[in-house]
């Protein structure tokens, strides 16, 4: 451990930083949890300044998977339903916020197709990406797998284990 002191006009601080012990596990960082905006807890002021602010209008936007390879990444279509940064719900209209910390800009990965073109990663890697625990991460793979299971039996999962 280390001590630095630093003086000031009316006193002296002392902080302490502490070295990382070569072999010690990484610290636990926390991120900031998803926020999500519920549509019907909004006032009408607040629909009626949100419609004056964003209007819709029509622009051009990829609609395939070609048209967007080309875009600058981060992506900047956050009304695409494959970018990461947000999630509307179809039937309530709210909208989840995964990483409210952040900026658009700011992301790392923000395409769900740029993700699944990098082939296999961890766990811990998609968790990352998506603003989970690996936890959760895990739980989504057992209810997709068991629905695959349902729809194409035993068949279909030996298939696309194996890589189609």
């Amino acid at each position: 451990m280390l001590s630095t002191t630093k003086k000031t006009d009316t006193a002296s601080v002392t902080t302490d930083t502490f070295e990382p012990i070569p072999g010690d596990p990484k610290p636990i960082v926390r991120r900031a949890r998803a926020k999500t905006i519920a549509m019907k807890r909004l006032t009408k002021e607040e629909l009626r300044i949100g419609a004056l602010l964003y209007p819709e209008r029509s622009y051009w936007r990829p609609k395939t998977r070609g048209e967007c390879a080309n875009v600058s990444r981060p992506c900047p279509y956050v009304s695409c339903k494959y970018h990461l940064y947000i999630d509307v719900n179809p039937t309530t209209g709210s909208i989840k916020i995964n990483f409210p910390d952040l900026e658009v800009w700011e992301l790392t990965n923000s395409c769900a197709l740029d993700v699944a073109n990098q082939g296999g990663i961890t766990l811990e890697e998609v968790g990352e990406i998506l603003n989970l625990t690996r936890e959760r991460i895990r739980q989504v793979e057992v209810r997709g797998l068991v629905k695959l299971r349902e729809v194409g039996g035993e068949d279909m999962l030996s298939y696309l284990s194996q890589g189609g």
